[in-house]
């Protein structure tokens, strides 16, 4: 035995999940956010074709997470608690949660990123109380989020696809180098107001 936590159950904890590659892209008056379905527990593959993108608040927002899933579905609970307090204004109800996320102690255990897309905004929210905005409305999360995001700014910079066709393709090529991302992707759109 060699002291890998497959031999020690009790230790199981320690494998990270590596689970995803969310990205939104917002180009030429859209807005699409993408993920791959691939969930994987240390050197397995346990899921190829889970759906990490999920619409709120009347099909009007698109949440993407990356990370542990239970703690995902847990932070797009409180999502949807905080638009339910601050409806219409999706910068106050991140910032609350990204806040609660900070404080909490129980909510600070959590490992997941959130990608959170409107029609207008676009953000990340972590647990140490980050609450970005990218200045390009191109955001990548999760084990293959840096491909991914590097391949769709160079796509909405030099051809005319659609923010569909870019997430599409941006998610092939980052399915094609990270070995924690697949090719079965889901894509949600959104029109821009």
């Amino acid at each position: 035995m060699d002291g890998s936590p497959l031999f020690y159950p009790h230790i199981v904890h320690i494998m990270k999940t590596r689970s995803t590659t969310i990205l939104t892209v917002r180009h030429n008056g859209q807005v699409a956010m993408g993920g791959d379905g691939q969930v994987t527990m240390g050197q397995t593959v346990v899921k190829s074709d889970a759906v990490k993108i999920r619409r709120l608040v009347d099909d009007r927002i698109l949440v993407g997470f990356a990370g542990a899933a239970a703690d995902a579905f847990a932070l797009m609970e409180r999502l949807e608690a905080k638009l339910k307090d601050y409806p219409a204004n999706l910068p106050r109800a991140v910032t609350e949660l990204a806040k609660e996320w900070r404080t909490d102690r129980a909510l600070r255990r959590l490992e997941a990123l959130v990608a959170v897309v409107n029609d207008e905004h676009t953000f990340l929210l972590s647990g140490t109380g980050d609450v970005i905005q990218p200045s390009d409305g191109i955001l990548g999360i999760g084990s293959g989020g840096n491909y991914a995001l590097a391949a769709a700014r160079a796509l909405v910079d030099n051809c005319s696809l659609s923010a569909a066709e870019v997430v599409r393709k941006s998610l092939e090529i980052a399915g094609d180098i990270c070995v924690y991302t697949n090719r079965n992707i889901v894509i949600e759109e959104l029109n821009e107001a």
